[in-house]
């Protein structure tokens, strides 16, 4: 099984994914990194999910697809994701395919945990 290169950590009640790769491009990296995601939501009760590209690079279409799934995951459980710190060409993937109204973007990760109410830290 391959690993999923997160950095996950807790503040207050946000939790803050960092990914460690510049590529998220491999389908099993993908699963494993979504199986990661979902559990914190599905199994971990994390309502609140700031998700930091700072480091990646290159992102595939089966990523956006995890993604979603996430943020459907997240929805119904009534919580919300972010996504801090990506990539100008990366985003406008997002904007393409009109994945931008979906989700809530920031310019990095202290605007994220602003947004959830997160000051100060």
């Amino acid at each position: 099984m391959a690993k999923a290169n997160l950095v996950i950590q807790s503040i207050r009640e946000v939790t803050v994914v960092n990914f460690e790769d510049s590529s998220i491009l491999d389908t099993l990296q993908i699963e494993t990194i979504g199986s990661s995601l979902y559990d914190l939501v599905d199994n971990r009760n994390c309502r609140k999910l700031v998700l930091d590209f700072s480091r990646v690079r290159f992102l595939s279409s089966s990523a956006l697809g995890m993604l979603i799934t996430l943020r459907k995951k997240a929805a119904a459980i009534k919580g919300d994701l972010a996504i801090c710190a990506m990539r100008d060409d990366l985003r406008k993937v997002f904007t393409i395919s009109r994945l931008d109204k979906l989700f809530n973007f920031y310019k990095n990760e202290e605007e994220a945990l602003n947004a959830f109410g997160v000051i100060g830290i």
